[in-house]
């Protein structure tokens, strides 16, 4: 009877040698001996906090930054454009890292990999601390991102080591709650740094957490990419895998559709900070908060997603929805940014971004979903595909929100719009749902 991936990934993790591997004669915890069980339990715990550790670094690194923003550009004596372009760099280096660093844990097992990415984090990071200028900290945010991407990949292919089916899932799930609650505490974090502190206690920090999470990497996450199981033609057939993956024309409408939509969040995180607190007078603190708020509101509407919508609805019809809602809000938002309702408050602005971050829930999850269900041979280039994507649309969405500096959020607004409806014209024209629709309602 073949066994479960639960029981399998405990058994694996049970290191009577130090390897991570290991048989047993039953699935689960239920036919071990009880001491062994207990240990299972402990292990699966510990390897679920170290995982969930590595999946939360990178928005730990981009959002723990956020409300120093505007004192950076008076630090380093630079535009808010220049400034921005810190996230941006991060934000690029993550999306690159994990086209380089997937293949290379398919290569050499995840260990070398991951604990080579930490190292390079940590240095990167503790050299953002000292940067004198603004190019260099752009230029040392970007290795730092390149570094950090080896967690993002390698926790996802750990996972995928050790589980399948229904445990796998229960898995990704657990790690989206961690990921999600990252941005909700980085800027809380943040803010109280710079309370006794400036922005450069926000990267010692982070390096602090780097060493902590490297020494708990080495010491409790084995390998679990057996030598048999690796390969030697990583890249080429990665690249082979993700042109016929971009041939799919439905496939790369989400995928699209997605970075899109990424696109519109990432505008609000890299504008947000110089919004609230340069354009409407908020503290660092109340810019946490109210960021904190968002994030909470995000992953609440992605929770009713996956409990409540998934499988009651068609993930096209809450995809539309979500899409939908995001055009509005942006719409609403640059209504009021060029004063079209008059000159409005921090209030209204705020309700503004509190929809359009939750309207994310819906729309994120699905084209994931929704692109991934074409892919069931090539679930990890496309997982790669996906992240890359998102992360360089990204990239490139936040340098616009400055470019009229920082006494306007027009351009903030203006970015949201064009995105969104980008995005709903790549759901309709290359993914054209109501196809598929009929295809369902005819029994095809």
């Amino acid at each position: 009877m073949p066994e479960s991936g639960g029981g399998r990934a405990q058994r694996e993790h049970i290191p009577p040698s130090g390897t991570g591997s290991g048989t047993g004669t039953g699935p689960g915890t239920h036919g071990l001996p009880a001491p062994v069980a207990k240990a299972a339990r402990r292990t699966g715990l510990l390897v679920t906090l170290v995982l969930g550790g590595l999946t939360a670094l990178p928005p730990l690194s981009m959002d723990m930054y956020l409300p120093a923003l505007p004192a950076v550009t008076d630090s380093l004596s630079a535009p808010a454009a220049t400034i921005q372009l810190t996230l941006t760099a991060c934000l690029a280096g993550m999306a690159l890292g994990q086209l380089v660093v997937g293949p290379m844990s398919d290569r050499w097992g995840r260990r070398t990999p991951l604990l080579l990415g930490m190292v390079v984090y940590v240095l990167a990071t503790a050299i953002c601390a000292l940067a004198p200028t603004a190019g260099l900290l752009i230029g040392f945010r970007l290795l730092q991102g390149l570094a950090g991407a080896a967690g993002i990949v390698i926790a996802r292919a750990v996972v995928r080591d050790l589980y399948d089916g229904v445990e796998m899932a229960r898995f990704f799930s657990t790690l989206m709650l961690i990921s999600g609650a990252a941005p909700i505490i980085a800027p809380l974090i943040g803010g109280q740094v710079l309370r006794v502190t400036d922005w450069r206690g926000i990267f010692v920090v982070l390096t602090v957490v780097g060493i902590v999470l490297t020494l708990v990497v080495w010491k409790w996450l084995h390998e679990t990419l057996p030598p048999a199981a690796r390969h030697t033609g990583g890249v080429t057939d990665a690249l082979r895998t993700m042109r016929g993956l971009l041939a799919d024309r439905v496939f790369t409408g989400y995928m699209v559709a997605g970075g899109l939509a990424f696109a519109v969040l990432f505008a609000y995180i890299s504008a947000s900070p110089f919004v609230v607190q340069e354009i409407y007078g908020a503290s660092p603190q109340t810019f946490s908060l109210l960021f904190g708020l968002n994030s909470i509101g995000l992953i609440a509407v992605g929770q009713i997603n996956g409990k409540l919508l998934v499988g009651r609805f068609r993930l096209d019809k809450v995809l539309g929805f979500g899409l939908a809602v995001i055009v509005l809000a942006a719409v609403a938002l640059l209504l009021m940014t060029t004063g079209v309702f008059g000159e409005v408050g921090l209030v209204p602005v705020a309700a503004g971004l509190f929809v359009l971050m939750s309207a994310m829930g819906l729309a994120m999850p699905n084209t994931n979903a929704q692109a991934l269900m074409r892919t069931k041979h090539a679930a990890g280039s496309a997982s790669a595909l996906l992240g890359t994507s998102s992360f360089l649309i990204g990239a490139v969405a936040s340098p616009l929100v400055g470019i009229a500096g920082e006494e306007t959020a027009v351009p903030m607004a203006v970015v949201q719009v064009s995105c969104a409806v980008a995005a709903v014209a790549c759901f309709l024209l290359l993914c054209r749902p109501w196809q598929r629709a009929g295809r369902e309602a005819d029994g095809l």
